[in-house]
């Protein structure tokens, strides 16, 4: 039996750390399929723990061999969770802390510390003219996380920050108008870019799939989103996961320039 009484600070920060473990994995499957699975693994355990507890050989032993053999199944079946699970905690835990900074400059390459002043210009100006004329447009800022994963999956361009080139590739019917535009280092990288949809992220109903793309990418990674609603022509900035309306174009134009800032602080 579990001795409580000489329980010690190495024992209290244990039990810590796998509660933190099960907690965010629950939390990234919750609203799926999977997480029936994942408490059905998690009472399996249980029960393994308390046949163990009180010695009753025979079930703790099946009960073993089923949790032993069920680790090559759970990789399979939470591979898309796992791998969340471990794109979250590289691009929030570890490459946002202070140690991350070591990190950065090891295995990332250097991104741009601001966005040019024209550039910024041309975004935002592009951002009101697609919102007069209600056309949907999802916008992705890349900071330290370069993406690449998400670029394959559309039509590198590798152009110029330009007002009309924006305008002209959200046009509605046009071959690139769907998905999301990449832009890194002050260039427009990729564009009909196909971004992952996290079925935990809460997002309002009123707002279509644009916005929930968007909420996704800013909570895996660090990049931020802009999204001009196709049905009402309003302008949200996503970041971390948190949707924010703006009220005007200098609001835009503000918040751009401080995602660049914190990111880089």
């Amino acid at each position: 039996m579990f001795d409580f009484i000489n329980i010690g600070i190495i024992d209290i920060i244990d039990i810590l750390l796998v509660t933190i473990i099960i907690y965010q994995l629950f939390r990234m499957i919750r609203g799926t399929a999977a997480v029936n699975i994942f408490l059905g693994i998690l009472l399996l355990y249980l029960s393994w723990i308390i046949t163990r507890s009180l010695n009753m050989s025979l079930v703790s032993s099946i009960l073993g061999q089923i949790l032993g053999v069920g680790v090559i199944a759970l990789i399979i079946i939470f591979q898309q969770e796992i791998r969340r699970f471990l794109l979250h905690l590289g691009g929030r835990y570890v490459v946002d802390s202070d140690a991350g900074k070591i990190a950065r400059k090891l295995f990332y390459v250097k991104q741009q510390d601001s966005i040019p002043l024209i550039s910024l210009e041309h975004i935002t100006q592009a951002c009101n003219r697609m919102s007069e004329t209600k056309t949907g447009a999802l916008i992705v800022l890349t900071h330290i996380s370069p993406l690449e994963n998400i670029i394959e999956t559309g039509d590198k361009i590798d152009a110029a920050i330009n007002r009309r080139l924006i305008e002209n590739i959200f046009f509605k019917n046009t071959p690139l108008h769907d998905g999301a535009m990449i832009i890194r280092n002050n260039r427009i990288i990729a564009v009909r870019c196909t971004l992952p949809m996290n079925n935990t992220s809460e997002v309002p109903p009123q707002y279509g799939m644009r916005h929930r793309a968007a909420v996704s990418i800013s909570e895996e990674t660090d990049a931020n989103a802009i999204v001009v609603s196709e049905e009402t022509g309003n302008i949200s900035f996503i970041n971390n996961g948190e949707l924010k309306t703006m009220t005007s174009i200098s609001e835009l134009r503000l918040t751009i320039e401080n995602s660049y800032r914190e990111n880089n602080e």
